[in-house]
């Protein structure tokens, strides 16, 4: 069947149901919001009064931060109502999710009513997390039952990719395979199959996670800002660790799912870890449920000068002190390695506190995940992705293992009293040393089943360089070009928050070469958290110090001609970035002949914020795109101050469709991929497209109008009047003052079409003389040692 989702229905406008509906509108879906009519407004005719709840809970939800919406016009696609006057509407829909509340009853009083009004073969699906699927199926319609299954999105949906689809075993095979590619490709999420059990995959194994962790508090003595220390980013999860993700999803949550694994899972061998500690049931007690109540784990106080201060909570007293700084030499060891496995192999292996606590750690997870397989999954990898998907940690817990070594770790665990799965040790036995290997660039997983290595369904479509280790053309101490195959090139580097340095730059003039002479075209992407949060700012501040100017101006020359090289190679050069894609990592964007941007990508040009202006071509860029824009309608002076504005207030797109307002991304010609993962698949088939349809290198303009004095004046005059206004200090005025120069085209009399390489040789000149300013270097160093500029 040729499903096609035009109109979805959210049933319930909570937390989750209001932000569903709102990532569904995102993607360019019509929806349903629905929700009750308040008690109060039971004899009301008036719409707004009955509707009061679900407008509400959107409104709320627009507001919140972070916005659930790519944009806010896409709020036009949601449309309000209620259960008894509405109901009616579903009827015209193709999908009805139900998200109210965690109680079976009114789950089947709701779908009571859905099954009068919804169309044959429309999909209804629930977004529970406690309660069987199989459940909330009996009794309903056979057309209701093949077409009725679990949608697990997790909370807020917009970031968390994690997306797990339970069927139960009435669930036609064709509505799966449906939600699981609609997910993936439309709704940019990590579809993982799960069964009907409790939990299913990420909460159980996250839960475990966390439980396990709050064990090994008792038994070897940790704090809670130890334990946050030890469980971030070090090990590749997020800045939340293990409390403060407590503390977000709420401990009375947490606590909720923890003695549901307990009491309905009683051939679980670790189910003792799942029973709440007595200091955990005194904080549901005192109702410290984390951010809902005020204080969980954590709590905000006003320090002795008035400021907000962090307070942890001391589980032996009760009371909350000032957060201390935790020390485990081996963790100030590793901090330094870049390398997210080589810090594990590190960390595990070290003899204090610190790695004591990750050995007991890893070995209790890696053995209550062999022994989940095939109890919530068949496939081993489908555990990785969920823990990935939806607690966002860097490395999944099969690959961490392997990481660590499948047999060596095995026989640590065995000695500290940790029994892995039989299924293991039989695969170690039989010769396999790993459950995940990489062979021609697709990723294979352990199949305990069979006992053999099967592809991951669908990879093909997602292409991770790192996994073409055997086809690098290239490499130099950051960067490595990999032959993706179908005569196209890849360039990813690694480096401290994707900075571009002189590594990458030489990296890409070097990848561009080498594809003019033997590939279609070129891909630059990376896997890293982000793509790139720009020029590497420290050598700039090291030059600038010691007043090297000539090095300086041969630094910014070489940054400015290769962004000029990826324009003006005789191949396609195509950018795919996430995550941050700031300042120059922005400027390569704006140079590509396509960009394919994750759906979350934040880029603009940031420089101003550190007194600096865009200084490898962006301010060059945004005067030919004013210059290209500009029209009789409308006076020419408006498009270019638009465009100098966005640079002058460092503005930041909060999502790729706000890289098209901002004026970064062109319509028409730049591609949102909305589920990351595809982005260096969709990258590849653009080079092919682009080389197959007759590319032809560009030619440099010549042709680049700049208005000169009439422009300067007025923009001068803007930047006169926020200095007195005191929204800009003396040296915003500056620096403002420099980047209206450049985009004017100088102190010219009249406008002109100049060239440019005029424009870059402005550029350049403004970039160097604000790198002899005293103040400009103070926003620099700040930047380097606490990562905000100061406001001097």
């Amino acid at each position: 069947m040729n499903r096609i989702i035009k109109k979805v229905a959210v049933l319930g406008s909570g937390v989750m149901g209001s932000r569903i509906a709102c990532h569904f509108a995102g993607v360019g879906i019509q929806v349903i919001l629905l929700d009750m009519i308040p008690k109060e407004a039971a004899e009301s005719t008036k719409p707004a009064e009955r509707n009061k709840l679900v407008n509400d809970a959107l409104t709320a939800a627009i507001k919140s931060n972070p916005s659930p919406v790519y944009h806010k016009d896409v709020v036009k696609k949601i449309t309000t109502g209620n259960f008894d006057d509405n109901m009616k509407d579903i009827a015209s829909c193709d999908w009805i999710i139900e998200v109210v509340v965690e109680r079976l009853d009114i789950k089947k009083l709701i779908y009571d009513k859905v099954e009068q009004f919804r169309k044959q073969g429309t999909l209804v699906t629930s977004n529970t997390s406690g309660i069987p699927i199989h459940l909330m199926a009996e009794g309903r319609s056979d057309d209701f039952k093949k077409h009725f299954c679990g949608t697990h999105f997790f909370n807020p949906p917009r970031y968390l990719r994690l997306l797990e689809i339970i069927p139960t075993p009435h669930t036609d095979q064709d509505v799966i395979d449906f939600l699981m590619h609609y997910g993936d490709l439309i709704l940019g999420k990590t579809t993982v199959l799960c069964k009907d059990t409790p939990a299913f995959i990420a909460n159980r194994i996250g839960v475990y996670g966390i439980m396990a962790i709050f064990g090994l508090v008792d038994k070897l003595g940790l704090t809670i800002d130890e334990v946050d220390s030890l469980t971030g980013p070090v090990i590749g999860r997020p800045k939340s660790a293990t409390f403060r993700t407590a503390d977000v999803v709420g401990i009375d949550t947490l606590v909720k799912v923890a003695k549901g694994v307990h009491d309905n899972c009683p051939d679980d061998e670790a189910k003792e870890s799942f029973v709440i500690p007595a200091w955990l049931n005194k904080m549901v007690e005192n109702n410290w449920l984390g951010d809902k109540t005020g204080q969980g784990f954590f709590s905000k106080r006003k320090g002795e000068k008035g400021e907000k201060e962090i307070y942890t909570l001391d589980l032996k007293t009760f009371e909350y002190k000032p957060r201390a700084k935790s020390k485990f030499a081996s963790l100030e060891a590793a901090k330094p390695v870049d390398d997210l496995q080589q810090r594990l192999k590190m960390l595990v292996g070290s003899p204090d506190k610190a790695g004591e606590f990750y050995r007991h750690f890893h070995y209790g997870l890696f053995a209550y995940i062999s022994h989940r397989i095939p109890e919530i999954s068949d496939e081993l990898y489908r555990v990785d992705d969920a823990m990935m998907a939806g607690f966002g940690w860097e490395i999944g817990a099969f690959e961490s293992w392997d990481v660590l070594g499948v047999e060596k770790t095995v026989k640590g665990m065995k000695d500290a009293g940790y029994q892995p799965a039989k299924w293991v040790e039989e695969m170690l036995a039989a010769g396999n040393k790993s459950f995940f290997k990489i062979e021609n660039g697709r990723k294979l997983s352990y199949d305990p089943a069979s006992k053999t290595y099967k592809a991951i369904p669908g990879g093909e479509s997602f292409i991770i360089m790192s996994n073409f280790q055997d086809k690098i053309v290239w490499k130099n101490a950051s960067c490595k070009l990999y032959d993706l195959g179908d005569d196209v090139l890849g360039l990813q580097w690694a480096t401290k928050m994707g900075s571009i340095g002189g590594d990458v730059l030489s990296g890409i003039q070097t990848a561009i070469e080498k594809a003019e002479k033997s590939a279609k075209g070129l891909v630059i992407g990376n896997e890293g958290p982000n793509f790139s949060a720009g020029a590497n700012v420290g050598m700039i501040f090291m030059l600038a110090i010691e007043q090297e100017y000539d090095e300086l101006d041969m630094a910014i020359r070489l940054f400015q001609n290769t962004m000029m090289r990826a324009r003006y190679s005789a191949i396609p050069v195509v950018v795919a970035p996430h995550g941050l894609a700031l300042g120059g990592a922005c400027e390569l964007s704006l140079h590509a002949d396509k960009v394919c941007p994750a759906a979350e990508t934040y880029t603009g040009l940031v420089e101003l914020g550190v007194g600096l202006i865009p200084g490898g071509g962006g301010t060059k860029e945004f005067v030919l795109r004013a210059s290209d824009e500009m029209h009789e309608d409308e006076p020419e002076t408006i498009t270019l101050k638009n465009r100098f504005l966005t640079i002058a207030t460092a503005k930041v797109a909060t999502s790729a469709a706000e890289g098209f307002n901002i004026g970064v991304y062109r319509k028409g010609l730049d591609e949102v991929v909305v589920n990351q993962g595809r982005r260096i698949f969709e990258a590849k088939k653009s080079v092919i497209e682009i080389y197959d349809s007759g590319y032809t290198a560009p030619v440099q303009r010549k042709d680049v109008k700049v208005l000169g004095r009439s422009a300067l004046g007025a923009l001068y005059a803007g930047i006169n009047g926020m200095w007195r206004a005191n929204y800009a200090t003396d040296h915003d005025s500056l620096v403002a003052k420099k980047l209206a120069y450049v985009m004017c085209g100088g102190d010219l009399s009249e406008p002109t079409l100049v060239t440019e390489q005029y424009l870059l040789d402005l550029e350049r000149e403004a970039f160097l003389s604000l790198c002899g300013e005293k103040k400009t270097l103070e926003r620099i160093q700040s930047v380097l040692k606490s990562g905000k500029p100061v406001r001097n």
